[in-house]
């Protein structure tokens, strides 16, 4: 009979529903890595290495391992006003240490530098269309984003962020306040309220150099894990300015985004 009735359906011109795949992966999981020139060297090679050990760190090897499927997909690519493409380290599957070892060589093995501006916006979009277009079905999408400054060039944060949650992406965020500005809110909160969302959502502080390594093993352990984050952000006082970054350019808004409403 269900022959017969996809039959009917065929020729009688109605489309066939296709089920959804089920997940081969535990979570699809792409990093997308700040490299603005805020960041100086030291800092950037700090946050290098600290994805690097924390990749090859055992237990985001147990973390991987002990997932229903035991593996994941991930890829890696570095951002600043724009995002950088010759960075891209595609898509790897990752099942044990070996994997996660090959992965973090080919970060590694990167050149290293900054880029001007910050378009948090631009990482969204770019990072969005990864997830989108791969070939993995994860139980979870994730896209994991560093940031040391708001958005300040590009489309605006909000409409960017609203869009990859509407496809069923989770943002979660690290937010370097190593050298925090006295001039805007705190960046972890703008994280918090202007870029992560979606289940289980979380935003890292990094305060210190020092503090690298285990802020990012720590995120990736509970992406990979899925065990929900225990680091809540207190609600601020104010709402926070989620243009605070584009106002520091004078006339930018304007000129940009003549329509908006601020």
């Amino acid at each position: 009979m269900l022959r017969v009735l996809a039959l009917i359906l065929i020729l009688t011109g109605v489309p066939l529903q296709t089920a959804a795949a089920p997940p081969d992966v535990d979570v699809e999981l792409m990093l997308a890595v700040d490299i603005s020139g805020s960041m100086d060297m030291i800092e950037a090679r700090v946050q290098r290495s600290g994805y690097v050990e924390a990749l090859r760190h055992p237990d985001f090897v147990n973390a991987v391992e002990g997932g229903q499927h035991g593996r994941i997909a991930i890829g890696y690519f570095e951002w600043a006003g724009l995002v950088n493409e010759a960075s891209v380290v595609g898509w790897h599957v990752i099942e044990n240490a070996s994997d996660a070892d090959a992965f973090a060589a080919k970060i590694e093995a990167r050149p290293l530098g900054t880029r001007r501006a910050t378009s948090i916006s631009n990482a969204i979009i770019f990072g969005s269309r990864l997830i989108e277009t791969n070939d993995f079905s994860g139980a979870r999408r994730i896209l994991d984003i560093s940031g040391d400054g708001p958005n300040n060039t590009g489309p605006p944060v909000l409409p960017a962020r609203a869009e990859a949650l509407a496809r069923g992406i989770i943002i979660n965020g690290l937010a370097i306040l190593i050298r925090p500005s006295a001039s805007m809110s705190p960046l972890d909160q703008y994280f918090a309220d202007c870029v992560i969302g979606g289940p289980g959502s979380f935003v890292i502080p990094v305060h210190e150099p020092e503090d690298f390594a285990i802020a990012i093993r720590q995120k990736l352990i509970l992406e990979v894990s899925g065990l929900p984050a225990r680091l809540p952000i207190q609600p601020a006082a104010t709402s926070t300015d989620c243009f605070m970054g584009e106002k520091l350019r004078p006339g930018f808004l304007d000129r940009v985004y003549p329509e908006l409403d601020r």
